[in-house]
């Protein structure tokens, strides 16, 4: 059956996801997409205009799909925890996302949709730090190194999910031990949020 240009065009998209993901922008070649899509590669220069077209908007969408998935109903941290934790299940459903990132960080090119996402996380910052004027967050923690923070503490095991294991000793898909760390982020961003909470996770 003959796919529509959006189907096209999402195919491409995926195949590039897990392109980019395995090899990053540079190590992955035009070609390479386009056999993976099961697309002539020549509908992808028609379609993105190059390479690096498509790997800015691949990260691009991923990054609009984590903000919808954790921040559904706007940007509110009067449970720091619960975002954490919707963070952690987003990058643990989507760890190619976390991968995009690192690639991104080492390709050595200005970042992404740079304008858009300062103004993306200078709202993020805007909102954490109302919520300290609100005292609902420890006002004597900076608002965008707790935020960064938050992200990192949520992501990283799924950035260096190797050195994850090597220290805690359990695999990543252990259901029981993804509930753990997920319970460990939650109550982490709690403790980093100023919030009195229970003891950690055991």
């Amino acid at each position: 059956m003959k796919r529509t240009v959006e189907e096209t065009r999402q195919q491409l998209r995926a195949a590039a996801t897990a392109e980019f993901a395995e090899h990053g922008a540079d190590g992955t070649t035009v070609t390479r997409i386009a056999a993976r899509a099961g697309v002539n590669k020549e509908r992808l220069y028609a379609y993105f205009g190059d390479k690096d077209t498509l790997f800015d908007e691949v990260l691009t969408e991923a990054l609009e799909e984590l903000s919808h998935a954790v921040a559904p109903d706007g940007l509110r941290f009067d449970d720091l925890g619960e975002f954490a934790g919707r963070t952690f299940d987003y990058y643990g459903q989507h760890p190619e996302l976390a991968r995009l990132l690192q690639w991104e960080g080492l390709r050595g090119a200005p970042p992404v949709n740079a304008t858009a996402r300062v103004e993306h996380y200078g709202r993020k910052v805007a909102a954490a730090a109302q919520a300290q004027r609100d005292g609902v967050i420890d006002s004597q923690i900076d608002a965008g190194h707790l935020m960064f923070m938050i992200i990192g503490l949520a992501a990283w095991w799924f950035s260096v999910p190797q050195l994850a294991t090597m220290m805690t000793g359990a695999e990543a898909d252990d259901p029981g031990e993804r509930a753990r760390r997920r319970a460990f982020v939650v109550e982490a961003a709690q403790r980093l949020a100023g919030l009195q909470t229970n003891s950690f996770a055991e």
